[in-house]
């Protein structure tokens, strides 16, 4: 009944769609994202430069759960895609950083361009056609009806080592793959930006000018069952004479943390603490490449990478990803006190994403091509 229903309510939407494009294309480009109810960086870096000669919208709206997301945020949703649908209709270019209902089931005007500005710097989980019918994927049943990810003309990737990744989960042709690396990439060699940033939350925690800084951002887990005792068993073995712990959770994670010697920060982001940290822990996050072009060490805390590989999949050998790898919470922690191949890591980062500056005004060059500039 539920494929029933999508596909007439995508008839009616091409229907209406049909009428909007009798509206004039505008000197205007729609930024549209599902990650956050917030502009992201990437948006607000592009943003800043483009707005010296265009219009620019951003439509920025989360629809948690997607086709199993509850009744009333259905309906709510269904009227955003309403205006997505009108400034599809009315602009030159649409940038995106997610899946987008509008993008991938209407028919658009040829005036139209739509650039895929994937939201992960590089490669690591599979996701879109490369997940399907995994535990953490979609069914092939949905994807299908949805027509996911298709309608886009233009995909940027961070690298040639990433295009093939893209060109799999978006289940499109490779050559429309370029080569572009996202804007706030700029910002991670930014020592003004980085200066104002760490002031910032040297201000909120002054303990942190104290001791070494170990950020964790795990990766988030449709399943967390075992997440909580897991997470307890790390804090558990860190050192806290000599370290700070800073948690960073996932926005949509439930798992809750009552622990005086841990920061569970909810006013920087990720992106920000990494300007801060001393070192990352993580698991399956692409949090890592951002935190490799600062150098940050990396550690990698799978104890559940045998269900994780069959409930996702990873894109790339785990083995591969430079640092300490560890199931038990314990030896991690006598990981953080070793040597780190600092080499190892600046070569992987080089291997996957190949533009560390200007990549925003890169960006912008490219676009103004099919704003007829």
């Amino acid at each position: 009944m539920k494929k029933v229903i999508l596909k007439i309510l995508i008839v009616i939407m091409n229907i209406i769609y049909s009428i909007m494009k009798i509206l004039p294309v505008q000197n205007k480009i729609v930024m549209i994202s599902r990650q956050s109810n917030n502009i992201n960086l990437d948006f607000k870096l592009l943003g800043k430069e483009l707005e010296k000669k265009y219009k620019i919208v951003y439509l920025c709206k989360t629809l948690d759960g997607g086709v199993n997301s509850k009744f009333l945020d259905k309906i709510k949703y269904g009227f955003h895609i309403f205006i997505q649908m009108y400034h599809l209709s009315t602009s030159k270019v649409c940038i995106l950083d997610s899946y987008c209902i509008a993008v991938s089931v209407l028919k658009h005007k040829k005036k139209l361009t739509v650039i895929q500005m994937w939201h992960s710097i590089g490669t690591l989980k599979r996701f879109g056609y490369t997940a399907l019918n995994k535990y953490e994927g979609r069914s092939s049943d949905i994807a299908n009806i949805m027509k996911m990810h298709r309608g886009y003309d233009i995909v940027f990737a961070s690298s040639k080592e990433y295009k093939q990744h893209l060109s799999d989960g978006f289940n499109a042709p490779i050559d429309k793959i370029k080569t572009f690396t996202l804007p706030r990439v700029d910002l991670l060699s930014d020592k003004k930006y980085a200066k104002e940033v760490q002031n910032k939350i040297l201000k909120k925690y002054p303990q942190l000018s104290k001791k070494k800084n170990i950020v964790y951002a795990p990766t988030f887990r449709t399943d967390e069952s075992n997440f909580n005792k897991k997470l307890n068993e790390l804090i558990q073995y860190i050192d806290f004479n000599k370290y700070n712990f800073i948690l960073k959770l996932h926005p949509l994670s439930k798992v809750s943390i009552s622990n005086e010697k841990v920061l569970n920060d909810k006013d920087f982001s990720t992106f920000d603490m990494l300007f801060i940290a001393d070192k990352l822990i993580s698991d399956y996050s692409c949090v890592i490449y951002e935190a490799g072009i600062r150098n940050i060490p990396l550690y990698f805390y799978n104890y559940d990478i045998d269900k994780y590989l069959k409930s996702r999949g990873l894109a790339i050998d785990y083995d591969e990803l430079p640092g300490f790898k560890e199931k038990d919470a314990k030896k991690l922690a006598i990981d953080l006190d070793k040597k780190y191949d600092i080499e190892y890591l600046k070569k992987f980062i080089n291997k996957y994403v190949e533009n560390t500056s200007d990549c925003t005004k890169k960006i912008v060059k490219e676009i103004e091509k099919y704003m007829g500039e």
